[in-house]
């Protein structure tokens, strides 16, 4: 069986700018950067990720200085490498007022297939940088409408905390594909915070436009193991079903706390077996349409 890993990032440290990644002695959320501050390309990421079955792949923006040049990059990437098959998710602000031309200079790039504009990546940060802000903008709903229009998706990353206010927003764009990042970030992993997400994320679970990314668990449990997923993974199964929810390693950023063998081990050893060709195959094939074997 081949799968697809629906959410990982590359980068060319000589080719693109990545602030974040250019920071020295910052420490983020996710962690200590430093391990990750380098080059990391297709040929490493396929040399770990097809000794487990993984033939192709949905690359990520990741917080490139210029979004066009990063998207540029990686649709060069996949023309010279043909046998990886590989489509993208851009950054684009949906609230620019120059949103249509964007969107147009962006879907010229066979590869595209949606959006990341990310609401929430953890309580601590979002407090100072104010990027919740965008969930009240008008805008912003204009936004997720215009590219549900095109056909494209929206890769929604946000903290539990956010799910109430972002699940009525959705409501009101039935039309637009969207993909909860990281299962939706549960950053409290005691007994407390896993129940309180669990009845949170059925803002978006009973969204039927809303499809779960099994990915990024790592970020908020820097020494997991098997059994401390799995409740999570557990959760998002339950909610989303088989056909609503897709794996993603979130490599190179989830190496900085298991290698991938461990990784997708892990993830096939908690997926039941009559769930996996759905969840490391169909659904993310489906979302991005990546394709079909011949």
């Amino acid at each position: 069986m081949n799968f697809i890993d629906a959410h990982h990032h590359l980068w060319d440290l000589d080719t693109v700018e990545y602030p974040w990644l250019n920071a020295k002695g910052v420490t983020r959320f996710f962690g200590d950067p430093a391990p990750i501050q380098r080059n990391y390309l297709l040929d490493e990421f396929r040399g770990e990720a097809s000794p487990h079955g993984f033939t192709g792949s949905v690359h990520i923006q990741v917080g490139a200085a210029d979004a066009w040049e990063e998207a540029k990059w990686v649709q060069k990437i996949a023309d010279t490498n043909p046998d990886w098959p590989m489509v993208q998710v851009v950054f684009c602000d949906l609230t620019q007022s120059n949103l249509t031309a964007q969107l147009d200079k962006f879907q010229a790039l066979s590869t595209v297939r949606g959006v990341r504009q990310i609401i929430g990546r953890a309580p601590g940060e979002d407090a100072q940088t104010g990027t919740n802000d965008i969930i009240q903008s008008a805008a912003f709903l204009h936004g997720l409408k215009q590219i549900g229009e095109r056909g494209l998706s929206f890769d929604l990353q946000l903290i539990p905390e956010l799910m109430p206010a972002m699940g009525t927003i959705l409501a009101k764009t039935p039309q637009t594909k969207v993909a909860l990042c990281h299962a939706g970030s549960p950053h409290d992993r005691s007994a407390e915070g896993l129940l309180v997400y669990a009845n949170t994320l059925q803002n978006l679970s009973i969204l039927e436009n809303v499809t779960c990314k099994l990915s990024g668990l790592g970020m908020f449990d820097h020494g997991w193991e098997t059994e401390t997923i799995k409740p999570i993974i557990d959760i998002c199964l339950s909610q989303f079903g088989q056909n609503r929810c897709m794996f993603g390693s979130n490599f190179p950023v989830d190496m900085l706390y298991s290698n991938y063998t461990k990784l997708a081990q892990s993830y096939f050893e908690v997926v039941p077996d009559d769930m996996k060709q759905a969840v490391f195959l169909d659904v993310a094939r489906a979302f991005y349409d990546l394709g079909r074997d011949d």
